[in-house]
């Protein structure tokens, strides 16, 4: 589908988390690393909503409390202490976590607060062992520059991360402490992005402008993106959770996707006459009509004590719920989202998608004629668990079904690695901010500026000449690395390694070959900066060619839990000596002896691609052209 995202109105906003690398978490002593292994204190909590000082409920805090879920904690004695557990007040404010945060806002031209106050944000989902999350505004009103275009930085805020999610069941979740801590910075930009193209690109700057402050830990899960994104006449609806950058403009582009849709039908239902007061609230038992179904989650409901079968008819809904709303997912996927979140359920049928999944004609005939319903115009939504799940469960559709009539609702929606979104809660509001007491606020001085100015990026003009003229650089290769999200690790690269590993080589390695690699197939986004860092290590050692790179980066793409060595050692690609290779080509000339004789001014060629064809990622290229000529001159002498 061509979207003319001018035309829609398109307005996106980023919000852009990043973990600092520091040395201490951010309101204790504890360290800034997972563990995998460690001896861990193990407790459980319950949690539950409180009113705010307005005397408001966050309503997504109330959708986590109706969950009733209990929260069990694995607390490791290595990376946690007793204020990640709750059982001891916060510490200061970390001064290095601070600085950071200042030298970023510096970066984006933003205006810093005179005095910071660290306020509590309403969390229940049991990802913070308090039931809310800390955080601190820094600096407003900034600004970037991408493309030319001036994209608003609305605020920067310094925040804990939340505790790592282990596992979950039916009635508990597990987090590991570990993470629960860590500094983060939020930055939020102004809804300036209006298409889906340009939020990539700003996210990436941004990520990029993080990261040359030298200070941002590096891998999957220390950035995350939630994006803001609305078309006109839809609403605001926030998408949590993009782990990768180059999925940004495929979930933007899919969630105008389906608020076009969303609003398509509200106008289809408008145009059929239908009103939100015409969608009935009754619940019918209907599993009386499936006794005997082939269905199989159907029999398994009805086997279990106070299981059945339960349904709504959706008068005059006969097609609606079968709209394609994005890739793969459909209206009625948009309900059975609700109805897994507010009813615990696994989800639902509708007769726009049956006969199928083992109801069969017959089935759906006798349903329509059991509820008096018309198999011509109505809909019909079943769902088969336990009779309270599934009550809860058709009434959170019912609820939906009515906010059709007004179009988009408001609600914040999980990305999924396909592109596609799903509805994860309501969004929150304002109730769920209130001040934190057990924190002083800390005063902004010209002595804490200062300090921040170590960690201030340099601007992408100067890196740009830095790299030109202190690394050596083509003007296109300095541009490739310029806009490359590991800009950074190529500096720390080229400090680690010099005058051992050509900075070229790093900057080829960074940009040129990871993009050929992935041209191959190869997962490209499993390759991790400490697997670049150690491949280049092993090139500094002379252990590897570099014309070995390629391949082995290709290996840790397909194997990304292996080292850069072990993938060397498997593939045979660590260095042999001049003796061997002088082995090799003395070989290879004597097994095309007749070849060479017949052609003499074609035998570098010819001995030259066999050789390679030995050796190549275990030797230099270059030594091994300059052996083979001079072995063929000495042959052609005699």
């Amino acid at each position: 589908m061509k979207l003319d995202y001018e035309e829609l109105g398109l307005k996106v906003g980023l919000e852009i988390h990043v973990q600092l690398d520091t040395r201490h978490k951010l309101f204790c002593n504890c360290p800034t690393t997972l563990v995998k292994e460690d001896e861990e204190d193990v407790f459980i909590r319950e949690l539950r909503p409180a009113r705010s000082e307005l005397g408001e409920v966050d309503p997504a805090a109330i959708l986590e409390w109706r969950k009733r879920k209990k929260y069990e904690y694995y607390a490791p004695r290595s990376a946690s202490c007793l204020v990640e557990a709750d059982e001891e007040p916060p510490h200061e404010l970390n001064r290095e976590a601070l600085t950071i945060a200042l030298a970023i806002a510096k970066a984006l031209n933003m205006d810093i607060v005179e005095e910071i106050h660290v306020m509590r944000k309403i969390v229940i989902d049991g990802s913070n062992t308090t039931g809310f999350q800390r955080t601190a505004i820094i600096a407003l009103n900034g600004y970037l520059t991408v493309g030319g275009k001036r994209i608003g930085i609305q605020t920067l805020c310094l925040e804990e991360d939340a505790a790592r999610k282990l596992g979950e069941d039916r009635d508990k979740i597990k987090y590991r402490l570990d993470r629960l801590g860590i500094p983060l910075v939020e930055i939020a930009t102004a809804p300036d992005i209006h298409t889906p193209e340009e939020a990539g690109k700003v996210a990436f700057r941004i990520g990029q402008l993080v990261r040359l402050t030298g200070r941002a830990k590096r891998g999957l899960g220390t950035i995350r993106q939630d994006l803001n994104v609305s078309i006109r006449g839809g609403a605001k609806t926030e998408i949590k959770g993009v782990q990768h950058l180059y999925l940004i403009p495929l979930v933007v582009e899919y969630e105008v996707m389906r608020q076009k849709k969303l609003l398509e039908i509200r106008d289809e239902l408008l145009r059929r006459g239908l009103k939100p007061e015409d969608v009935s609230g009754e619940i019918y038992d209907v599993s009386e009509v499936f006794k005997g179904t082939k269905s199989k989650i159907i029999r398994r409901a009805l086997s279990r004590r106070d299981h059945g079968v339960y349904a709504i008819v959706l008068k005059g809904f006969k097609g609606i719920l079968g709209v394609e709303v994005q890739p793969g997912r459909r209206f009625g996927s948009e309900l059975a989202d609700y109805a897994r979140v507010w009813g615990g359920v696994g989800g639902l049928f509708h007769t726009d998608e049956l006969p199928g999944y083992g109801i069969s004609g017959e089935e759906v005939g006798k349903l329509y004629e059991y509820l008096g319903a018309d198999p011509g115009r109505d809909a019909i939504v079943l769902v088969a668990d336990h009779r309270d799940k599934a009550y809860e469960a058709l009434k959170a559709v019912i609820g939906r079904v009515r906010e059709a009539f007004k179009g988009v609702p408001e609600e914040t929606r999980a990305s999924q690695i396909d592109g596609t979104t799903r509805y994860m809660r309501p969004r929150p509001g304002s109730a769920r901010m209130y001040p934190e007491t057990d924190i002083p606020p800390v005063e902004v001085t010209g002595e804490l500026l200062r300090e921040a100015e170590k960690y201030v990026p340099e601007p992408p003009d100067v890196l740009m000449n830095r790299f030109i003229e202190e690394y050596g650089l083509s003007r296109s290769l300095a541009e490739a690395v310029l806009n490359d999200i590991r800009v950074d690790l190529f500096e720390r690269l080229v400090e680690t390694y010099r005058g051992r590993v050509q900075p070229s080589i790093i900057a080829s390695t960074i940009t040129n070959t990871l993009k050929m690699i992935r041209g191959e197939g190869a997962p490209i986004e499993n390759i991790r900066d400490e697997h670049i860092e150690e491949t280049i290590k092993l090139l500094a050692e002379g252990l590897i060619a570099k014309e070995a790179i390629p391949e082995i980066l290709k290996y840790l793409a397909e194997n990304p839990d292996s080292g850069a060595r072990e993938a060397a050692e498997k593939l045979g690609l660590t260095t042999i000596s001049l003796e061997e290779l002088d082995r090799i080509i003395e070989e290879v000339i004597r097994e095309n002896m007749d070849a060479i004789k017949r052609k003499p001014n074609k035998a570098f060629k010819i001995v030259m691609g066999r050789v390679m064809g030995k050796v190549r990622g275990r030797i230099d290229g270059r030594t091994v052209a300059e052996r083979v000529k001079d072995k063929i001159n000495n042959l052609l002498k005699t």
